[in-house]
């Protein structure tokens, strides 16, 4: 399938973009996928605790991750 280049520049799709494909019909109907960035997110948390002055120990993750 290929999307028009002028629509592709408006909605900011990539050659890597994932999408939800919903059919029903003669009609298909597509959902660009937004996945968080999770790096982004776990930076996001550390810094809240550092100005919380909170810290996890490796040894804590360990123990929660079992």
């Amino acid at each position: 399938m290929v999307i028009p280049q002028s629509i592709r520049k408006e909605l900011g799709v990539k050659p890597k973009n994932k999408f939800l494909v919903y059919g029903k019909g003669d009609t298909i109907i597509l959902k660009k996928l937004e996945l968080p960035d999770l790096k982004k997110e776990w930076d996001n948390i550390f810094k809240m605790m550092d100005k919380k002055e909170l810290s996890i120990s490796e040894k804590e993750i360990q123990e929660k991750g079992h």
